[in-house]
This record gives C-alpha cells, sequence and structure tokens, in this order.
C-alpha cells in the first residue's frame, strides 16, 4: 500500500486530492494547522468509506521551521508528497509588509523544501517518489497586485526543474502542477463581479473546478508517469498562457 502526505488536507483543492487518492487505493496523511474541523471531517468520511486503508491527521504550522521536523517525525513509509496549501496576499507590492511576504516565502517554499529535504530517504526506498506542488499560473506569467505570490510560485517551478535533475536516478520525480482561476475559497475574497469578469476572459468559459486539478496530481502519480520530471504543468482552460 502506498502513503501519500497532503499538505493542507483541508484546503478545497487538498480535500480533493485526498478523495481522489483514496478512491485509488492510497493511505494518507492529511495534514492541516487551523481548520480542524474540516481535517477531522475529512478523516472520518474516508474512514467510514475506505475502511482498508489509514488516514492519519498531522497538524503544524508551516511558518515555523521547527513544526517540518515535528511533522517529519510523524511519517513513516512515505510515496509521495503533495503540496496543495498556499495563501496570496493582495495590494501592491510597495505596500507588501516584510512580515506577510516572511510569511508567504516561509510557508509556501522553505518549509516544504526543508520538509523535502528531510523526507527525501523514504521518499527514494522504493525506487518510486512523487513531489508534486500545486503552484499557479501567476509562477509563470507573474500578476499586478500579486507580486509576492508569483515570486513563491515562480521559484516552485524553478526547483523543480533543478532538484529533478538531483533525484531522477532514485525514482523520484518533481513537478509542479500551475492552475489557473480555480473555484475555491481563496478566490472567494473578490467580489461577484470580479469574477464573472475574470471567467469571461479564459477561453474556456469559466473557473476550473478542484475535481479538474485533481487529476494531473492522479496522473502524475501513476506508475506510467516515471518518465515526466522537472515540469510544470498548466491547467488554466487557456487562459493567460
Amino acid at each position: 500500500m502506498k502513503w501519500a502526505l497532503i499538505i493542507g488536507a483541508s484546503g478545497d483543492i487538498g480535500t480533493q486530492v485526498a478523495k481522489d487518492l483514496a478512491a485509488a487505493g492510497w493511505s494518507l496523511y492529511l495534514h492541516y494547522f487551523k481548520s480542524s474541523e474540516r481535517a477531522h471531517q475529512l478523516q472520518k468520511q474516508l474512514a467510514i468509506k475506505f475502511t482498508k486503508q489509514d488516514f492519519l491527521l498531522v497538524q503544524a504550522d508551516l511558518t515555523a521551521i521547527r513544526a517540518v521536523d515535528e511533522l517529519s517525525q510523524q511519517l513513516f513509509s512515505l510515496d509521495a508528497i503533495i503540496f496543495a496549501q498556499g495563501t496570496t496576499s493582495y495590494g501592491l507590492f510597495q505596500q507588501l509588509p516584510p512580515s506577510e511576504m516572511t510569511k508567504m516565502v516561509q510557508m509556501q517554499l522553505l518549509s516544504p523544501l526543508y520538509l523535502i529535504q528531510v523526507t527525501a530517504d523514504k521518499l527514494a526506498i522504493n525506487h518510486f517518489g512523487r513531489i508534486i506542488f500545486i503552484g499557479s499560473i501567476y509562477g509563470g506569467v507573474g500578476s499586478a497586485m500579486e507580486v509576492g505570490y508569483s515570486t513563491v510560485k515562480g521559484a516552485l517551478s524553478a526547483f523543480a526543474s533543478a532538484y529533478s535533475k538531483e533525484v531522477a536516478s532514485l525514482g523520484v520525480t518533481v513537478n509542479v502542477i500551475a492552475p489557473g482561476a480555480v473555484a475555491t475559497r481563496m478566490n472567494n475574497m473578490f467580489s461577484a463581479t470580479v469574477r464573472q469578469a475574470v471567467a469571461a476572459e479564459i477561453p474556456a468559459g469559466h473557473f476550473a473546478n478542484s475535481q479538474e486539478i485533481s487529476y494531473w496530481v492522479k496522473a502524475i502519480l501513476a506508475p506510467a508517469a516515471d518518465y515526466l520530471t522537472g515540469q510544470t504543468i498548466y491547467v488554466t482552460g487557456g487562459w493567460l498562457k
């Protein structure tokens, strides 16, 4: 039985990934920080539906590097890590507080990279390892008013391109799935009018749903996908790219 760690399992995309992987036979470590109720509800649903698999909750604040060490000590067998966590800060970069930028870099870049360092041996032990980041179209094209977020997401693609070359011979792949506009809670910060205007610019005509992103996670986790590594896959409905 294969084990995957989903960072941000209580978020919209993370929850969908958890449901899809559970249906495909994976046992899961379900990470959360503040959304305890959502995480416990997800664990309960999966445990009832998939009785032959295990679903373990792990809580960690990824803005603190020490939390990564504590998290790694709770992991035993590990075949894949999916990083589905993320927040943004909307506004002019000139007005972005250093504390907010530091928080984004720590949570979405530095802590994930350190977690990869401390779990590298586990991921390579079966000569099958998958590291998947949920990035963003903005990591490739950039977005005014979300400069910090764009910078962090772009760094993930640079990391995947470089680190994949180090671990390919170990059977470990590293890839980024970069969605465009997705119908998640994070995008509810924008008004309905703004969301409708964005949707009108997307050739596919609508925001993606979480299933349309989770599909690509499942595809990369397939054994037959072992030759795909170091890539950023843009899932945008034709928008911006």
